[in-house]
């Protein structure tokens, strides 16, 4: 009853089926903590997954970009006493693109919006950076740095804000959710202080080209998002697990070949 009344619709059957195959799969289980996922190797590329996704959060540089806003829009002869309202108009614009992303994500997939945002923003921080360094020389430079501000904040919000949080609900199994869960708050505030506190530093340091170390980020990311993360879009949990499990045990023995299924069974068990 509590289903149809937040899906809409009658129609459940495939959902109770995954939701009673999960419960079966982890029957006997207890809720494990965070420190016992670090331990499993059962759940290695589920952990390094979220770890990697959760951090690039704060560190592809996308909180950083509101400290340049006032700066780039009063240089582009914005009145002071209105660049408050446009500041809150880029975290808007971010709000209406989270939002948009989780209506478009069962349909696009969460490969494509994860990979498509941060080379996007690996994009944009380039061109921002020239921009920056030629604020001064001409005229429409404020402009294009304006530009990439809001480009940078939507590529964002379109594809990382939106994706990052959801995965740990599809690549963990119900008693390792909450842990998973725990792990990826803990250092999306970790990580939110650490940018903080590093940026002046590295503005210090780089000047216009501060936005080198998120570039790297964001290509870092990319990267491990096309060759490691496995798309998640239409699949059931065990299949999805069943993913990560060939994942986790594949090793490759000294003649070079790969453990055979029992083998891998054996040392999953």
């Amino acid at each position: 009853a509590a289903l149809q009344k937040l899906r809409g619709t009658s129609d459940l059957s495939a959902e109770l089926e995954e939701m009673l195959a999960e419960q079966a799969a982890v029957k006997g289980q207890r809720a494990k903590n965070p420190w016992e996922l670090f331990q499993n190797p059962a759940l290695r590329w589920q952990l390094v997954s979220i770890v990697v996704l959760s951090s690039a959060m704060q560190l592809c540089g996308n909180d950083s970009m509101y400290f340049y806003a006032a700066y780039v829009f009063q240089e582009a002869g914005i009145p002071e006493d209105k660049i408050p309202y446009v500041v809150i108009g880029t975290g808007s614009c971010e709000l209406i693109t989270s939002v948009t992303c989780n209506m478009i994500i069962d349909y696009a997939g969460r490969r494509p919006l994860l990979l498509g945002g941060y080379v996007f923003m690996a994009g944009w921080a380039i061109v921002f950076m020239v921009a920056l360094s030629q604020q001064t020389q001409i005229s429409w430079m404020p402009y294009l740095s304006m530009a990439c501000i809001f480009a940078y904040i939507l590529s964002f919000g379109i594809g990382p804000a939106g994706v990052t949080g959801v995965l740990p609900t599809e690549v963990f199994d119900q008693m390792s959710r909450p842990a998973a869960y725990m792990i990826c708050g803990s250092l999306l505030w970790f990580n939110l202080f650490l940018v903080g506190t590093a940026f002046p530093f590295i503005v210090k340091s780089l000047a216009h080209f501060c936005y080198i170390p998120f570039l790297v980020v964001c290509v870092c990311t990319a990267l491990y998002v096309w060759f490691f993360l496995p798309e998640t879009k239409g699949k059931s949990f065990l299949e999805i697990s069943e993913e990560f499990r060939k994942r986790n045990f594949k090793t490759k023995t000294h003649v070079g070949f790969y453990k055979g299924p029992e083998e891998i069974k054996t040392t999953a068990l």
